[in-house]
């Protein structure tokens, strides 16, 4: 189709979920629930690390960003997605959308590079141990984080902002986002050169990093298998709720962006980004306080002055 006859996209309209009202209600709670869940967890997680300063090293430094990472991402998606569940108006401008757009690669894609550096952050703690103070020192760890902020940036948005893709009508997405699987199926381009795209972004964003943390935890395993038992539980129990992450984060990711492009087209996207966008950021801090002994008791120190004080 020439490009005289089609009709460039000016707003998108989200199809949401449902247009049954009970139905939108209770997602409505259901998801605000959720939201508030995830900003108290992770703003609780990183006052923790701030006003703790047994807490105050590497890991927890990447701990609290990943916090922030979950609440920028969370937050580009949830409200709005809150807005559109209790109004008929489900049309959202290019502007706003481009914006929604970028935030979720840039937060996503710093998330999986940000979880491979806390893998290789372990891995020198446990296998390296006498190095770590100079591998792991502040500068370091303040340069890696930056160093990542401007990979995704030139790896995941850039590409996109150098070249936009233009949109075509119909403008209806079957997405409650304005994610990048749901949007391709607007541009006015051959589907298949965005593919390619989409595959070598998934590539570098997240087989890449998801490779590089399974050979580094094969290393700490090897190496924890070596410690005497009465010390390796110890050892161990610093990586379980990375593990835990990991898999949650990167097992929805390669589902959703490694499966058949003929799922594009399916809600089954839709409700997998529902996962990694949405319960994800509100299961991290659960995870990370759960199977940590230094978050929980500065938890209840926190909780404990909190009450002293209110009497």
């Amino acid at each position: 189709m020439g490009l005289e006859n089609r009709t460039i996209v000016t707003e998108i309209i989200l199809l949401g979920f449902s247009t049954d009202l009970k139905i939108n209600i209770l997602l409505f709670v259901l998801f605000l629930v959720m939201y508030v869940i995830t900003v108290i967890g992770n703003c609780l997680i990183i006052l923790l690390i701030i006003i703790n300063p047994h807490l105050q090293t590497p890991m927890y430094f990447f701990l609290c960003i990943l916090s922030l990472l979950d609440l920028c991402n969370s937050s580009s998606v949830v409200p709005r997605l809150l807005s559109d569940l209790i109004t008929a108006q489900r049309s959202i401008t290019l502007g706003a959308c481009a914006l929604q757009f970028y935030t979720i690669l840039l937060m996503g894609g710093t998330e999986c590079l940000l979880l491979a550096l806390m893998a290789y952050d372990r891995y020198v703690a446990i296998c390296r141990p006498l190095h770590y103070p100079v591998l792991m020192r502040w500068s370091v760890c303040f340069r890696l984080v930056a160093f990542l902020l401007l990979i995704s940036f030139f790896l995941f948005v850039f590409p996109s902002l150098s070249s936009p893709m233009a949109l075509c009508n119909p403008n209806l997405v079957n997405h409650y986002m304005c994610e990048l699987l749901a949007i391709i199926k607007l541009t006015c381009d051959h589907v298949y050169s965005s593919e390619v795209s989409i595959l070598i972004l998934c590539f570098a964003s997240i087989l890449l990093p998801f490779v590089y943390i399974i050979v580094t935890y094969i290393c700490i395993i090897t190496k924890v298998l070596k410690i005497k038992s009465g010390g390796r539980s110890k050892t161990f129990s610093t990586c379980t709720s990375h593990i835990t992450v990991v898999a949650l984060y990167f097992g929805t990711g390669m589902v959703m962006y490694f499966g058949p492009s003929s799922d594009y087209s399916t809600s089954q996207g839709k409700y997998i980004s529902v996962f990694y966008n949405i319960v994800c950021p509100m299961l991290n801090p659960i995870i990370y306080s759960l199977n940590n002994r230094e978050v929980k008791e500065t938890l209840k120190k926190l909780y404990g002055s909190s009450l002293s004080t209110a009497q």
